[in-house]
């Protein structure tokens, strides 16, 4: 759409021309329009800046008083209001009514930071690798570094027995590890090492002695035995010997140290071989448990091994044990450990019990963990007391702790009276637990029939073949014993096959069983006679 023409606005001296004949006593201050949201074009803005020039001589030929700041043209933005150059500075005040000033306060000046401080030397400076051209060195962060931070290390480098000290690298290091390069074989060289922050350079941190630049032909290395690498215990009184190989060429040099401090020789022997370094306790004590720490040294190289060592004895009693409670026939223990656990943890306790009368002592609880217990299944009427020893590793300790008081159980009356039970009726009719199964026998071969009858009373057992009572016939033997009944048939004949039945009575009744006996012939060939 075409956009719309903006209105031309009229010119203040012809505004005030227009305005002369009406008399205007006291103007009134004109409100401040806010200027449109878009900027008026090129044609409308022209007028409106030589209308200033034009506005005083028409106001002073016609004798009208000057025109009030309301007939100016649109005033610029409230927060950028320039002053026009041409206005009548004889304008009443009250055309512009004045604002109260605003006293601004100065801003405070920023509380400047604390200066940098450098920060501590680097720790443990030392040799990690060296050959005919090169040097490798390590250290440790330092301890203070403060609030500025660590922008990196320097490593510088001289000849010994000189003063000429040489930046090693071109830009800080921020690791704790640098190789030095392009060295020349046979120099001994001072190496250290300065850590660096905004607050400057710190103390520098120096190897220990100067390194010469050589190839090492076997760097020193300690071969620990397995079983040395963790804690090594033994008893009080107990001999130590213990052989530790090493590499290294030339011989290393070896030296020992205990919690950080020189050997006791007159405890602890130190033999030094080649090839290993042997320490030796006679008769172990207390005294001789620690960490022990063995080095061996090849010129700047060196390699460190410890070596734990306990001395463990008995415990000592429990502190203190005493009767708590004592009912029915229970009482209640409770003790605390000993003072002196033999330099190794405590594994338990084992309880014993008394009885006043015999004096002799009984165990109630053996390996037990806690410091309370209760002791139950004590005698009626009897006194005991109690007493508690303490174990490790070692063993149980020589001494123990006795309770002071004594627990009596006292007697109280009992009426007993027995339960009754009724009669049971054990009386049962007969009644075949096995049957007697179909068989097949041979001629001239003794054959036996079994079965099992279980009655109550005892039943009378008889045999019946083919449905005939078999009497006191020598051809066959009837036994019964425990409910097991078995008739054995003697050299039977083809006449002896049929149907056996066994039949079982008492006064509460009778069962039969019954099975097929089948007597064969064998039957010999023309050829076989």
């Amino acid at each position: 759409m075409p956009s719309k023409p903006a209105p031309i606005k009229k010119s203040p001296a012809k505004k005030a021309a227009e305005k002369a004949p009406a008399p205007a006593p006291e103007p009134e201050p004109a409100p401040v329009e806010a200027p449109p949201a878009e900027a008026p074009p090129a044609e409308a803005a022209a007028p409106a800046e030589e209308a200033p020039a034009a506005a005083p001589p028409a106001a002073e030929g016609d004798g009208a008083p000057v025109a009030p700041a309301q007939d100016a043209p649109a005033a610029p933005p409230a927060d950028e209001t320039p002053v026009q150059e041409g206005l009548d500075s004889t304008a009443p005040a009250e055309a512009a009514p004045a604002e109260p000033a605003v006293v601004e306060e100065p801003p405070k000046a920023p509380t400047p930071p604390p200066p940098a401080v450098p920060t501590s030397a680097p720790l443990d400076v030392s040799v990690e690798d060296v050959n005919d051209s090169s040097l490798t060195i390590k250290w440790k962060t330092p301890e203070t570094i403060g609030d500025s931070g660590l922008d990196g290390f320097t490593i510088e480098y001289c000849k010994d027995g000189t003063t000429d000290w040489v930046v090693a690298q071109e830009e800080l290091t921020p690791v704790n590890r640098y190789c030095i390069k392009n060295l020349t074989a046979g120099d001994l060289l001072n190496v250290r090492v300065v850590a660096v922050n905004p607050g400057g350079r710190s103390e520098p941190a120096t190897l220990a002695a100067p390194v010469p630049i050589r190839e090492v032909v076997d760097r020193p290395k300690i071969k620990m035995p397995r079983n040395l690498r963790v804690r090594v215990v033994r008893q009080v009184g107990e001999q130590i010997n213990l052989v530790i190989p090493f590499l290294g060429k030339p011989k290393p040099v070896v030296s020992w140290l205990k919690d950080g401090q020189p050997l006791d020789t007159k405890r602890v022997n130190i033999r030094n071989s080649d090839k290993d370094s042997i320490m030796f306790i006679r008769t172990s004590q207390r005294d001789d448990s620690g960490v022990y720490e063995m080095s061996v040294k090849v010129e700047s190289f060196e390699d460190k091994a410890p070596i734990t060592i306990q001395i463990v004895e008995l415990p000592g009693p429990p502190t203190g044990v005493k009767l708590v409670d004592s009912w029915g026939f229970n009482a209640a223990l409770e003790w605390t450990p000993p003072k002196d656990n033999g330099n190794t943890e405590i594994t338990g306790y084992t309880v014993q019990k008394a009885d006043r009368k015999t004096g002799e002592w009984f165990t109630v609880l053996d390996h037990y963990h806690r410091l309370t217990a209760t002791v139950s299944d004590l005698i009626m009427g009897n006194s005991y007391s109690f007493r508690v020893f303490a174990e490790n590793k070692v063993g149980t300790s020589e001494r123990c702790a006795v309770t002071k008081a004594v627990a009596t159980i006292q007697k109280t009356g009992i009426n007993y009276k027995p339960p009754e039970y009724p009669e049971h009726d054990f009386s049962e009719a007969p009644k075949f637990t096995t049957s007697l199964s179909d068989r097949a026998a041979t001629v001239g071969y003794t054959t036996k029939l079994l079965c099992s009858v279980r009655g109550s009373p005892k039943p009378k057992i008889e045999w019946l073949k083919n449905q005939m009572v078999i009497g006191d016939d020598p051809k066959f033997r009837k036994l019964s014993n425990q409910g097991i009944c078995s008739l054995e048939i003697r050299k039977p004949c083809s006449f002896d096959g049929g149907i056996y039945t066994c039949r079982a009575k008492n006064a509460q009744g009778e069962a039969t069983v019954s099975c097929k006996l089948e007597v064969k012939q064998i039957i010999i060939s023309e050829k076989g006679k």
